[in-house]
């Protein structure tokens, strides 16, 4: 693996990972039930890499129990935060609580359900935003931008999962990137971009707006994860992009110390 981005080294920040304990409740979404992926499982299978904080993303399939969550975070400790789904009456005072715990966001899974409660979930973004300063993250497939971007774009900060997914819905998502929001260059087997020439041009419109995340682990991709992923935003980007990509631009989009 090549070495080295301006001003990090080759540190990571993991924006997008999944934890999944079989301890804690797990809901069959559209009849899928993932495997198990623990945070003893996440560290093993990133040790080759120079991973120093993250993201953990709830999944559909976690439903609204984020107690997996919380004590994911206590167990990876400092430098990760979580990113919560929520029912949109969800209320000031367990957001207040979820934010005292690390959860940093909120997640819209629009691509499995959800779209039709989406003034209701922009509401809860904005109350979320309001009480303790988190951003949106949505689930989706960027041909639905079209429909979705003028009621998503009210929110005060918003992040795209997985390069937005399709080809066909790229120029709408750099439309979005063009009033603000963020992307995760996560998921690379999981849509039919060129996507190398989609971190590029996300990155021209703002080199700010990416942020890499492995994906961990991977589930229903149809190619998960591979190490070589990393070598992909190097070699697409440059070292100063790829920089900001790995870890500068979600560092400080999450708010997390360096």
């Amino acid at each position: 693996m090549t070495d080295g981005t301006a001003g990090t080294g080759s540190r990571i920040f993991d924006a997008h990972l999944h934890i999944i304990d079989p301890r804690f409740p797990l809901v069959a979404n559209q009849g899928y039930r993932p495997e198990p992926f623990t945070v003893a499982d996440y560290r093993a299978r990133t040790a080759a890499l120079p991973v120093t904080g993250g993201a953990v993303v709830s999944g559909s399939f976690q439903g609204y129990d984020q107690s997996y969550l919380l004590d994911a975070l206590d167990r990876l400790g400092p430098g990760f935060v979580g990113v919560a789904q929520l029912p949109p009456d969800t209320g000031e005072e367990r957001i207040a609580e979820l934010d005292a715990a690390g959860v940093r966001a909120v997640r819209f899974n629009l691509r499995r359900g959800g779209e039709h409660d989406l003034d209701a979930l922009v509401a809860l973004g904005h109350r979320a935003a309001a009480v303790a300063g988190w951003h949106v993250e949505v689930y989706l497939d960027a041909r639905r931008l079209p429909d979705l971007a003028d009621r998503l774009a009210t929110l005060p900060r918003l992040s795209v999962d997985h390069l937005g997914l399709t080809a066909e819905g790229t120029p709408d998502l750099l439309k979005l990137v063009e009033r603000g929001a963020r992307v995760k260059a996560t998921g690379f087997g999981r849509g039919d971009l060129d996507v190398p020439a989609t971190l590029r041009a996300v990155a021209r419109v703002n080199p700010d707006a990416l942020m890499f995340g492995t994906d961990l682990p991977s589930t229903r991709a149809p190619r998960p994860f591979a190490d070589a992923d990393v070598d992909v935003v190097r070699e697409a980007l440059g070292e100063e992009w790829a920089g900001k990509a790995l870890y500068g631009n979600a560092m400080a989009f999450y708010g997390v110390d360096g």
